[in-house]
Parts: C-alpha cells; structure tokens; sequence
C-alpha cells in the first residue's frame, strides 16, 4: 500500500473499504461511513490528545546525541508523569527510516539523559537495549511545560515534513494522553457526529493511551502493543448496555477502542465503567465480547494493528480485503485511508 505522506486529516478524495456482514467488499468515499449505520448503533471513538513524546537530547555520560520516544506509563493521572517506559535511540531523526535507527550508546541504570529542559534518569533496563524505564526529575508542572516547549509529535520517515501537535490531535481531543494520535478518529468532525446522530445511531468516547506502531526493531516490535491504561466513563458504560437492549451494534472508531472495550469487558459481555490498563493482545484466537464492528486506518500485515483485525474478520476474507486495498491505491498510516469492517456473530 502506498503511505500517505501529507498530514492532512480529512483529504477530500479519502476512501474507506467497507466488508459487510454479508462479506460484500464496497468502495466509498470515507465520508459515506455514515450511511452504513443503523439505528441504535453506537460510535465509540477514543478522545485522547497526543503527547509531544518525541524528545531530543543528549546522553550525559557519553556526549552522544539521542531520541526518547515515550511509549508507556502506569495510568493517566496528570499528577503521574515522573515516570515513563520509553524507546532510545541513537543520532538521528525521523526522516531516517525507524528501522535503520542506531541503538543508543549502552546504557546503564543511573544514567542521566538531558532533554531540552527536561533531565532524567534510566531507573530500570527492561526487555531490550532500547527499551527503559525512566524517571524525571522535577514537579508534575515543570514536566508538562518541558513536554511543551521541547517535545514534538512522534513521526516516521514517510512524513518528511515536521509534524506540529495540531496536525496528531482529532477533533474530539481531550486529555493529553496518547503517545501516538488515535488516528482512526481523524474521520470525525462535528458535522460526521451531527450525521451520525442524525441517523439515530448514538456517540460516545473513551479514553486510551495510545501507544507506539512501531521500535524500529523486529524483536521489539513484537511485544507490541505495550500495556496502555484507559478509562471508561459511566455514560459510556450505560449507552453501551442499551444499545445492547435495543439491539444496535457497538461500533469502535480505531483500534484502541476495540483494545480498552475488551479489556473492560466481563466474561458475558457487561462493560465495566472506570480505570483500567489493558493488557492482553487481540487476534484471532480473541473472542469479542463488546465490539460488533471497527472502523479503522488501513493496516499491512504483520503489524499489531493488522493482527487485530483477524478477531473481527476470517484470514481469507482479510486476505481479499487487503487485495483490494492494494489494487485500489489505497493509502496507509495515520493520514491514510479507511476500512470499515463488520465481524460475523456465530
């Protein structure tokens, strides 16, 4: 597929694959997505702003130039922010390609990054060189505003122009919480949740850190997705049990909505409302028990993101809808196209 390198979050020739329940693959534009709700659907789409996690600076006990990319906290209290898992790499920026990033100097625990105006301390080595626990110094304050003034959206090689936070954050941006955009809800505007509710079907919001697509690294690369805390309010938990009663589907806008709907999901399918992380890894061996249909970026194979889609769709049929993403030019990453995909109830 070819990657979409504006960052331009609604194009106007956007395109969205929709596979039926019927598995009649339809070609539309993005903007009919709509059209294919019923009555008493709920939209689920997940309201976390983006971090500015890309932090450049330096190793102090070498001298070496570095890049932290914040991918990971234990939940998201805005008072908790000393401490972050987080991938480093070596000399270099996005415009060289993620995986041909060097490692980092070798690291220690002790040792200090100076970051901007920032300064932290690798307090844990975890399952890899690139891979670290961090601890920064400073009041929860001083840490938001050095996030502020020195970080930058994280961003891969295929946008060669620098990302700004107003080009990560949807429209429904909320809590400053995501490492990466959400980016299934740049569909949404006010208008697309007017249409939405003017078709009968309801709206609502989680919220999720998002985590990083990809390390660079192909062992890494496979523990992803990394724990990610969430949290579902009330209402949410409400509309979902009556879209339930009235027999509407729970439609999620993005993978990580599928991700904290089924981690706060009970065994028979009840949402329970409140914090949580979610932990598990979602794919075909997955049982849904909240969501009925995704609507998501368009995902090659072998990523996390791809691997979630096999829960809602069988090998072969995701095989075909690949096919025809790739012969139709569609466009992946966080600006690209869409798919809309509806799973079969057994």
């Amino acid at each position: 597929m070819i990657a979409a390198d504006l960052a331009i979050q609604r194009p106007a020739n956007a395109k969205l694959l929709v596979v039926d329940e019927q598995r009649h693959l339809i070609h539309v534009p993005r903007t009919a997505f709509v059209e294919f709700l019923q009555p008493n659907d709920l939209v689920i789409a997940n309201d976390a702003a983006t971090l500015p996690a890309s932090l450049s600076g330096v190793h102090q006990q070498t001298g070496k130039s570095i890049e932290v990319r914040l991918a990971g906290r234990d939940s998201l209290d805005p008072m908790n922010v000393k401490r972050f898992d987080a991938i480093v790499f070596g000399e270099g920026d996005f415009h060289l390609r993620t995986e041909d990033r060097p490692l980092p100097p070798p690291l220690q625990t002790g040792d200090t990054f100076v970051l901007g105006p920032l300064r932290a301390t690798v307090a844990e080595l975890l399952a890899h060189p690139r891979l670290v626990s961090l601890l920064f110094d400073g009041t929860p304050d001083q840490i938001w505003a050095g996030l502020a003034s020195h970080g930058k959206p994280i961003q891969y090689s295929h946008m060669q122009t620098s990302l700004e936070l107003w080009d990560v954050w949807t429209r429904i941006a909320g809590p400053p919480v995501a490492f990466e955009p959400p980016s299934a809800g740049f569909i949404l505007d006010w208008h697309v949740v007017s249409d939405i509710r003017e078709h009968r079907a309801r709206f609502a919001t989680i919220t999720h850190a998002a985590g990083i697509s990809s390390t660079g690294d192909e062992d890494l690369d496979h523990l992803l997705p990394f724990d990610e805390p969430y949290h579902i309010p009330e209402a949410t938990a409400k509309a979902v049990e009556i879209t339930r009663r009235c027999g509407g589907r729970v439609i999620a806008v993005g993978t990580t909505v599928v991700r904290a709907l089924e981690a706060a999901a009970t065994e028979d399918g009840h949402l329970r409302s409140g914090d949580g992380v979610a932990t598990l890894t979602i794919g075909p061996a997955t049982r849904l028990r909240v969501v009925d249909a995704i609507l998501s970026g368009t995902h090659e194979p072998g990523t996390s993101h791809y691997e979630l889609l096999r829960a809602f769709l069988e090998d072969t049929m995701l095989e075909r809808a690949t096919s025809e993403l790739i012969s139709h030019d569609y466009k992946t990453h966080e600006f690209g196209d869409s798919v809309f995909i509806q799973r079969l109830h057994k």
